[in-house]
């Protein structure tokens, strides 16, 4: 039993003002493996109150003194990688190997792009007798998710530390342990007290807190449309800035020029990656209805070669969901898609055979589904994919463009120039062709309810700046 009780306040580790614990479950056993302590509005203000003292000094430090502290983090983090990995497999589920190729490893690549941004990016640029000068925000909130627990967080910290702004993170209290570990390497890698501070807590408590505080400038919020409203709303009062990364529902859009089986594959494995717990996952296959039987076929294959098992175990592909909540919302979605009419190729509700705890979940697929059915609609964030035909190009842009999100797209096609065309149609912020993969120097963000801001890349630094104009600034 891992127990991490208190918050990391102005550079220690302090005590909640009130005392609230929370076990922290396995969700390949159901057991408890960690306990935390719930914060409350009174240990955000704490928080607040030693990010804003810090502000001053930090936000004036040289480009080359944030440099060599964003070097120090990455040269301490490396020391607890494989401590990190083996804490997010424990805590979210994915499999040892995931975390170790994928999961522990993003923090390197955002910590490496917020150093390379940094070495070279012009705070100031002249304009004529004016001088547009970009400065520091100011104190950041941060309410990170459950699902990639440290790529949200390091997207977040590693800019914001790099523009020279201080910060409050509430992690998921769902994934709150490598959050505590990463507080930890910030700490031994001597981040000046008050820079960056952890409060754990629920979203409606803490979140909340977070959102509405007056002296926060700034909110960075990862998570459901849902809760992205949330903290709109609270943080409206105080017009402060609001970037907010929020769910997906892609399409994969498979036209007739690609080749079927490496590309129905290929999308079955993306959809799936993460056991579907990715908010980018292309988890409506858009498939022309002459191919259509043959890509189910594909996918059915794909799906079932997909192992379902312990995260430790090896060769596990698939590890369990994240949490009871999250596996009867998905065993509701299956249930859902039966009832609508949608052909059930393979999975289907319950556990996979052999399991009998653990939110483990059948890698499901559904055929012949409509855009108008609750699996094409809604976000799942599970290992569930609907294929969906259509009839031409224009009919398939017009499926994929039918949705409230607007994360990503992913388009397969033997003709790249063919590609390209129909990316310029899609409407998200991200477009994958041929299984191209992410760029940690590219933005990534969404449009309508997918989100607004970006991260990652030069994009995702600029977020944490406010731009100032100095009028007479040179000589006439």
């Amino acid at each position: 039993m891992i127990e991490r009780l208190q918050f990391y306040i102005n550079g220690t580790w302090v005590d909640p003002k009130t005392p609230k614990q929370l076990d922290v479950l396995s969700p390949a056993t159901e057991e408890p493996i960690g306990r935390i302590s719930l914060g409350s509005a009174a240990d955000v203000g704490d928080a607040v109150r030693a990010a804003r003292g810090a502000f001053a000094a930090f936000s004036q430090t040289s480009r080359e003194e944030r440099l060599a502290l964003l070097q120090k983090i990455v040269e301490v983090y490396q020391g607890h990688y494989d401590e990190m990995a083996e804490l997010i497999s424990r805590e979210m589920g994915a499999p040892l190997w995931l975390s170790k190729a994928a999961q522990a490893a993003t923090p390197l690549g955002h910590l490496g792009t917020a150093i390379e941004v940094l070495k070279t990016y012009s705070f100031e640029q002249p304009r004529g007798t004016t001088m547009m000068r970009r400065e520091a925000i100011g104190v950041c909130g941060m309410i990170t998710p459950w699902n990639w627990p440290m790529n949200q967080i390091a997207c977040k910290v590693a800019p914001a530390l790099a523009a020279g702004c201080t910060m409050v993170l509430k992690p998921s209290e769902v994934s709150p342990l490598s959050a505590c570990l990463w507080a930890d390497v910030l700490d031994e890698a001597g981040v000046p007290a008050g820079v960056f501070n952890l409060v754990n807590g629920d979203g409606p408590t803490v979140g909340a807190a977070i959102s509405s505080h007056p002296d926060v400038d700034m909110v960075s919020f990862t998570g459901s449309t849902r809760a992205g409203i949330a903290v709109a709303t609270a943080a409206a009062p105080t017009v402060k800035r609001v970037t907010q990364e929020l769910g997906g529902k892609s399409a994969n859009i498979i036209l007739d020029d690609a080749e079927l089986e490496e590309a129905v594959g290929g999308g079955v494995r993306s959809c799936f990656m993460n056991s579907g717990q990715s908010c980018n996952a292309p988890t409506r296959m858009l498939v022309s209805s002459s191919r259509h039987d043959d890509a189910a076929a594909v996918a059915k294959t794909t799906a079932e070669s997909m192992r379902v098992g312990d995260p430790f175990a090896d060769g596990t592909m698939l590890g369990p969901v994240v949490s009871e909540a999250q596996w009867n919302k998905i065993q509701g979605l299956i249930q859902a898609g039966i009832d609508e009419g949608a052909e059930l190729v393979t999975g289907g509700p319950g556990r996979p055979e052999g399991f009998e705890k653990g939110y483990y979940v059948r890698p499901t697929v559904f055929a012949n589904v409509r855009n108008d059915m609750r699996i094409a609609r809604e976000e799942i964030f599970g290992p569930v994919l609907a294929i969906l035909p259509y009839e031409s190009e224009q009919e398939a842009v017009a499926i994929a463009n039918d949705t409230p999100y607007g994360l990503s797209g992913y388009i397969s096609s033997g003709d790249l120039e063919h590609a390209r065309t129909i990316a310029a149609q899609i409407r998200s912020g991200n477009v994958h062709l041929n299984g191209a993969q992410l760029a940690f120097d590219a933005a990534f963000g969404g449009y309508k309810q997918s989100g607004n801001g970006r991260e990652w890349g030069e994009a995702g630094f600029e977020e944490f700046l406010e731009l100032k104009a100095v009028f007479g600034y040179a000589a006439a």
